[in-house]
C-alpha cells in the first residue's frame, strides 16, 4: 500500500518516506513544540532538523549493530523521544516505545519486554542512562543491553546515512499492549498499517492547513504516538505537546495550550475530561477560549454520557461546542482507530434497558428511571469501504442480530500483522473466521452491539461479572461507585467478583483522595475521618443497591495509587483481584 501526497505526487510507502518528503518540501515548518512544565515553549524542531537528527541516530544504531533489529525507546516525553523513534525507522529497526522506570519496582515490565522482543539496544537520554543503568547492572535479562544516549548526538554524521531497504510491509514498531487484561504482548505494526490508520484519522478529524494538534498523552501509548505525534506529520501541521505528568498535576494546562495555540484537535480518555471538571475552577475558565477546538476525541476507556454532558455544559462559556466531542473506539491490534462519530455531530447517546443489557440485549428503556442506562455511540467504521465491523457470538461464532450484544470483530488494512513471536495467539486473535467461513477478522475481546450506524461498546469479554445468572459490566458499577461520593477519585475504582461460601459475590475497591476536606475546618481530624469513612461506605452500598440491585460483599477503600493500572492508565482488574485475595492492598486508614 502506498499513498500519493502533495502537489509533487510523490509515492509514500513508509513513514521514512513521509518525513523525508516533509523535510524536502517544508524544511523549516515547525514539526513539534514541547511545552516544559506544560506552559512554556522550551524546545521546537522543524522537519529538516528532525530528519537530520533521525539520520544521525540511524547511523549510531548501525554502528552498534542495530540495523533491522528491535530497539527499546526509554525517553521521557519530549522531542528526543520523537527523534529516537524516527531514528529507529531510518535504520530499518523496529522501535519499541516504552517509558523509563521511575524506580526499580518498574523494572520487571521492562525486563519482560526486552526478553519477549529480543531487544539488545536501548535509546535514551543521558539523564535516564545515568540513573537506570545503576538499577539494571545486576538484573538478569538486562545486563546485555547496549545503552545509547542520543540527546547530545553529533548531527554531522547524518550525511553518511544510507536509506534502509524497507517497504510498506516492513515492521515500523512493536506496540506492547497495556496488559489491562493479560500479560503485555508486542503488536506488530507495519508501515502500511500506520499509513492506512493515519489516512483514516486525517479524514475523520477533517485535518486541513489550519489544523493544530495539542497533546499531553504518553508517546509510548498508541493514541499518544499515532494521533498525538504522527498524525501532525501526516497532515503537515504543527503539534504542541506536554508531558502527562504536567497535565495530571494541573489539568488547566491542557486547555490553556489549546487556547494559546488555537488547537483544533486533541484526544484524551474519558477520565481526562472528568479531571478537568473536578480541578478547573470558574476563575480559571475566564482565560480560556476553546472555540478553535474542532475535535475532542474521547476514547481508550469507557465513555460516560454524564461526562460529555457536564463537560459541554461547564465549558460552553469558553466556546466549547457539543459538536466538538467525537466518541471513538480503537485498539492497538488495529493500529489505533476503528470507528468514530461523524465530524461536527452531537454525540449519539442511547437510553437502553439496564435489565435487558444484563441479558445481553440492547433495547429501549422501559421508561422506569431505575431501568435506564445510557450508552454512548462510537459511530460507524472509519473508511467503511475497506473496514468492516461485525458483532459475533463468541461461543457459536455466529453473527449477532442488531439487538444482541456480542464480541466486536474487525477486518481491514489497519489490522496489525500479529503478535511478536506468538503465532498461535496471532491465529486465534487476528485470523478468526465466522462459522459460515467469512474472515479473517480481528477478535477485539470487547463486547458491544451495532445499531443504527453506531457501535456501542459495553465492556470487556473477560471482565464480565456474572452474579445470580445475570451479566454485569464492571465499568457500570465503577461509575456508580465514583459518583457516590466526591472524595472518591475518578477512574480509580474496580469491581470484580470472588467466591464466598460457594457463591460469587461482588467486591469493590476505590481510591480516596486524602486531599478532600471532609469538614469546613482546615484539618481532617481522626474523628472526622472515621465518620467520613462510614459515610463513603454507606454511599457506595446504597448507590449500588439503588442502581444495580446488588449487595456488595466487601468494600475496600484505598490510598492514592492503590488501584493497579497499566502504563497507559487503564485499571487492571485481575491484578487488583489478585492483590485483594493476597491481602496486599494499600488500604486507606481513616
Amino acid at each position: 500500500m502506498s499513498q500519493t501526497m502533495t502537489s509533487t505526487t510523490v509515492e509514500v510507502h513508509t513513514i521514512v518516506d513521509l518525513l523525508q518528503l516533509r523535510a524536502r518540501e517544508n524544511p523549516f515548518s515547525a514539526a513539534y513544540t514541547f511545552l516544559r512544565y506544560g506552559d512554556t515553549a522550551s524546545e521546537s524542531i522543524n522537519y529538516l532538523q528532525l530528519d537530520t537528527r533521525a539520520r544521525a541516530i540511524s547511523n549510531l544504531l548501525r554502528h552498534h549493530g542495530g540495523e533491522g533489529k528491535q530497539v527499546l525507546l526509554l525517553y521521557p516525553s519530549g522531542i528526543d523521544y520523537m527523534a529516537g523513534y524516527f531514528g529507529c525507522l531510518y535504520a530499518g529497526a523496529a522501535a519499541i516505545p516504552a517509558y523509563p522506570p521511575h524506580s526499580q519496582r518498574a523494572l520487571p515490565r521492562i525486563q519482560a519486554i526486552v526478553e519477549d522482543a529480543s531487544a539488545s539496544i536501548v535509546l535514551t537520554t543521558s539523564a535516564v542512562l545515568n540513573k537506570v543503568q545503576q538499577w539494571t547492572a545486576n538484573v538478569a535479562g538486562l545486563t546485555h543491553l547496549t545503552w545509547l544516549a542520543t540527546d547530545s548526538i553529533d548531527e554531522s554524521t547524518a550525511d553518511a546515512w544510507v536509506a534502509p531497504e524497507i517497504d510498506g510491509e516492513s515492521l515500523a514498531f512493536l506496540q506492547y499492549t497495556s496488559g489491562s487484561t493479560s500479560t503485555p504482548k508486542g503488536v506488530m505494526v507495519s508501515h502500511n498499517n500506520l499509513l492506512h490508520n493515519l489516512s483514516m484519522l486525517h479524514d475523520q478529524f477533517g485535518i486541513d492547513a489550519n489544523s493544530v494538534g495539542v497533546s499531553w498523552l504518553p508517546i509510548f501509548h498508541d493514541m499518544g504516538l499515532i494521533a498525538g505525534m504522527l498524525l501532525p506529520l501526516y497532515g503537515n501541521i504543527p503539534s504542541v505537546f506536554m508531558t502527562p505528568a504536567d497535565f495530571l498535576q494541573r489539568p488547566l494546562r491542557w486547555l490553556q495550550a489549546i487556547t494559546e495555540y488555537k488547537g483544533t484537535y486533541s484526544c484524551a480518555p474519558n477520565f481526562a475530561y472528568e479531571l478537568c471538571l473536578r480541578r478547573i475552577g470558574a476563575n480559571d475558565m475566564e482565560e480560556l477560549d476553546l472555540s478553535s477546538w474542532k475535535v475532542a476525541l474521547n476514547g481508550a476507556e469507557p465513555i460516560r454520557a454524564e461526562t460529555l454532558h457536564r463537560f459541554t455544559k461547564t465549558f460552553a462559556s469558553c466556546g466549547f461546542r457539543p459538536t466538538s466531542f467525537m466518541p471513538g473506539f480503537g485498539l492497538a491490534e488495529n493500529t489505533l482507530m476503528v470507528s468514530g462519530e461523524p465530524l461536527d455531530a452531537v454525540p449519539y447517546i442511547k437510553n437502553i434497558s439496564r435489565a435487558a443489557l444484563e441479558e445481553n440485549l440492547i433495547v429501549p428503556a422501559s421508561g422506569a428511571i431505575d431501568d435506564v442506562q445510557q450508552l454512548v455511540g462510537c459511530g460507524a467504521a472509519v473508511r467503511s469501504k475497506d473496514v468492516e465491523i461485525v458483532i459475533v457470538n463468541p461461543d457459536t461464532l455466529e453473527a449477532c442480530k442488531p439487538e444482541e450484544v456480542g464480541e466486536i470483530w474487525i477486518s481491514g488494512p489497519s489490522v496489525a500483522q500479529g503478535y511478536w513471536q506468538r503465532p498461535e495467539e496471532t491465529a486465534r486473535t487476528m485470523q478468526a473466521h465466522l462459522v459460515t467461513g467469512e474472515g479473517p477478522f480481528l477478535r477485539t475481546g470487547d463486547l458491544g452491539a451495532y445499531q443504527d450506524g453506531h457501535l456501542f461498546v459495553t465492556g470487556r469479554l473477560k471482565d464480565l461479572i456474572i452474579l445470580g445468572g445475570r451479566n454485569y459490566y464492571p465499568q457500570d458499577i465503577e461509575q456508580t461507585v465514583e459518583m457516590s461520593h466526591p472524595a472518591l477519585r475518578p477512574g480509580c475504582s474496580v469491581a470484580f467478583s470472588v467466591e464466598y461460601d460457594d457463591e460469587e459475590r461482588l467486591v469493590v475497591l476505590a481510591e480516596v483522595d486524602h486531599r478532600y476536606k471532609f469538614s469546613e475546618e482546615d484539618t481532617n481530624s481522626p474523628e472526622v475521618l472515621a465518620q467520613a469513612r462510614q459515610e463513603i461506605l454507606r454511599n457506595i452500598r446504597r448507590a449500588i443497591a439503588d442502581y444495580h440491585d446488588l449487595t456488595v460483599a466487601r468494600i475496600v477503600l484505598l490510598r492514592i495509587n492503590g488501584i493497579h493500572k497499566t502504563s497507559s492508565g487503564k485499571v487492571q482488574r485481575r491484578a487488583c483481584r489478585t492483590a485483594f485475595l493476597a491481602n496486599e492492598l494499600n488500604v486507606w486508614k481513616a
